[in-house]
């Protein structure tokens, strides 16, 4: 048989958050006070403490130290100040007081007030130790004043106040230092923490009793009595379909929030039904929108030429490409065709935008720059013609970035024209792949009656172009780094002798490998030329 699940009350978990809420603001109350307490009596301490020390430190000629320890001999008025200063140690309950006088080594001590056989004497020396002490070294040899210092060794809490002695020129030549016990304070500071903590743990236990008494009569009760009535209005209704008699709950009035959720629960019974029948129409909308999304993707695919080799008959002409949409439809789109027997066009472009919206403008583009192409020219009247037919019906500012070039591939002279694209990288036979820095336009559309310069260059048999749109370079993993043109160049140059083929295929996989589990943000479109020796 299954266990029955034991499960809490929402009284309960009331209950239970409101003690836990009390006790977190009674634990950060009791720390704060307690260090608030703790830091008063220290505070008093080390101010009655500081003016000990200095009341001491009065009591000796700061030139007789040096002197003293000078002679190694003590004299009436040595005794004297060492009466003077047990005086004062004893008067004031200070534990234990000496003036030393500090070197690079150590102290030198000048006055014990201890009467014991372990006491120092004059000229006795005390290499620095480990703490407190060492820690100040550089702060003793600069005659500076030194902080309170609080320790808990073997002989209990102490206080331990320097104070310098100087002469009337401001110079140090000595420390006092004493200590005084924080027995009482410790022992004060723990009975006010637990003073505080019965206090807190008496609140707490009226607290609960007075939040389990509110929680159950003001939330639990009214709550439960809600999800009775609305647990009794799904099992009367077939909500698979929306259909049914629809149950009016019982009517509640706490004159709160509760209240006002139960008026939720009634509208929101009549807005279920009616949004089961709606979801059944979108859903059946969106079945048919993804259907001519995957016929529109299957279109794009069909307009860019996807056959290769293309040209099985020119045997020079060795040309690869690949576009990867970030959406169903994309905006960036490559061509080439052959203008007659041995001129070759070269196109690729990155329309502004994404989806459906840059996917029309790029199928115009495309048939409007192959038909120019087609008709000859060289290739900025070709980019001049179809920049003004784009901006005639151009209302949704779109503009298209585009590289055109039409190669010999007899000669292997080339002209090309650059409307604001991507910088092409060149290969020239067994070199690596630079970035070619030419005169650029503006793009496509941006402006009617713009004027384009060709660039010239030259290929010879085994030289390589590759051309892409910024979705390569601007590929973006999930630090927020680009890819960029420096790694571009060496995926490139990985395999320069790569066909135009598996060269695509490196730099996509160069691409997933840095953007990992990112998302593609941007069309991605690479075209890969290679002339070849035709023999």
């Amino acid at each position: 048989m299954m266990e029955k699940k034991h499960s809490v009350t929402l009284g309960k978990k009331i209950t239970l958050g409101i003690v836990l809420g009390i006790l977190l603001i009674g634990i950060a109350t009791v720390l704060y006070t307690y260090e608030k307490y703790k830091t008063s009596l220290e505070s008093q301490l080390i101010e009655t403490g500081t003016g000990l020390a200095n009341t001491i430190a009065a009591q000796v000629d700061p030139d007789s130290i040096d002197e003293y320890l000078a002679s190694g001999e003590t004299d009436d008025a040595y005794y004297e100040t060492r009466d003077r200063i047990c005086t004062i140690v004893e008067k004031n309950n200070i534990e234990y007081a000496v003036i030393t006088k500090p070197t690079k080594e150590g102290f030198y001590y000048l006055y014990d007030t201890d009467d014991s056989d372990e006491a120092f004497h004059l000229g006795d020396f005390q290499e620095y130790y480990e703490g407190a002490f060492l820690d100040n070294k550089e702060n003793f040899l600069a005659g500076r004043d030194i902080e309170p210092i609080i320790t808990n060794y073997e002989f209990g809490w102490l206080l331990s106040i320097l104070v310098p002695i100087k002469d009337s020129d401001g110079v140090v030549h000595g420390y006092v230092d004493i200590d005084m016990s924080m027995d009482k304070i410790v022992s004060m500071i723990r009975e006010f923490a637990l003073t505080e903590i019965i206090v807190l743990a008496i609140i707490l236990v009226l607290m609960a009793v007075a939040a389990a008494t509110f929680a159950n009569n003001k939330l639990a009760k009214p709550i439960n009595k809600l999800a009775e009535a609305t647990g009794n209005f799904v099992s009367n209704r077939d909500l698979a379909t929306g259909d049914g008699e629809i149950i009016t709950l019982e009517g509640m009035n706490t004159g709160d929030e509760i209240e006002r959720l139960y008026d939720s629960v009634r509208k929101m019974e009549q807005d279920i039904y009616s949004y089961i029948r709606n979801l059944k129409a979108v859903t059946a909308e969106k079945e048919r929108i993804g259907a001519e999304l995957s016929v529109a993707t299957k279109i794009q695919e069909d307009m860019l030429p996807n056959i290769f080799p293309p040209f099985p008959e020119n045997k020079s002409i060795n040309i690869y490409a690949k576009m990867d949409p970030a959406k169903e439809v994309g905006g960036d789109f490559y061509d080439f065709f052959l203008i007659d027997d041995h001129h070759l066009a070269v196109v690729i472009a990155d329309v502004s935008g994404k989806g459906v919206p840059a996917a029309l403008m790029m199928v115009i583009a495309k048939v409007i720059l192959k038909y120019r192409s087609q008709g000859g020219g060289a290739p900025e009247e070709i980019m001049e013609y179809v920049n003004n037919k784009l901006c005639e019906s151009n209302n949704e500012q779109f503009f298209v970035t585009c590289w055109l070039a039409i190669i010999d591939t007899v000669t292997g002279e080339a002209m090309s024209v650059n409307a604001g694209h991507e910088r092409p990288a060149i290969r020239r036979k067994d070199g690596k792949y630079e970035l070619i820095n030419s005169k650029h336009g503006l793009p496509l559309a941006a402006m009617e009656g713009t004027k384009y310069r060709h660039n010239e260059f030259k290929l010879e048999k085994g030289d390589s172009i590759f051309v892409y749109t910024d979705g390569v370079t601007e590929a973006t993993n999930s630090n927020n780094e680009l890819f960029g043109e420096e790694r571009l160049l060496e995926a490139l140059n990985k395999d320069p002798d790569a066909s135009p083929d598996e060269m695509v295929q490196n730099v996509r996989k160069d691409i997933d490998e840095f953007v990992g589990d990112a998302p593609q943000f941007d069309d991605i479109t690479m075209l890969s030329f290679r002339l070849e020796d035709e023999k």
